[in-house]
């Protein structure tokens, strides 16, 4: 079995769902050399998040994001508040969105269906760059 890992950095991006999947796809080429294996990408960060879900309309990204604020509200009677109205709220979309995924790999390629991508889901008004850890594993050609 081998393993390769590598650290994305990405630019900052306001509020919402953004498609990554060239991105990471660019940062690990090594995904080409797996006959068999799993790609997983985490974001280190707790106010921004990873889903997988359809990269072919451009409302879904929209949706998504208009979503998440219906899950988790602005205004609401949050403690946690000293980072900003949006901190908090950005927590709890996090934590329900998530801050992995995982994607089996086959013949070189993602396995995604054929309307999936990966989102990087941006829950801040500003919350910067964030970096985010890819690791592929399995089985080379």
């Amino acid at each position: 079995m081998k393993f390769y890992q590598t650290q994305l950095r990405l630019p900052e991006f306001s509020q919402g769902c953004y498609l990554i999947t060239d991105r990471v796809l660019a940062a690990i080429p090594e995904v080409k050399r797996f006959r068999t294996g799993m790609l997983q990408v985490f974001i280190q960060h707790t106010s921004a998040s990873l889903t997988i879900n359809e990269n072919a309309d451009p409302d879904v990204p929209r949706d998504l994001a208009e979503l998440q604020n219906h899950w988790a509200p602005e205004v609401f009677p949050y403690a946690h508040t000293l980072e900003g109205r949006d901190d908090m709220p950005a927590h709890g979309k996090a934590s329900l969105m998530g801050a992995s995924v995982m994607i089996p790999v086959g013949d070189g390629a993602l396995l995604l269906g054929t309307w999936q991508g990966i989102y990087l889901c941006e829950h801040r008004y500003h919350g910067g760059r964030r970096n985010l850890i890819i690791t592929v594993w399995g089985e080379e050609k």
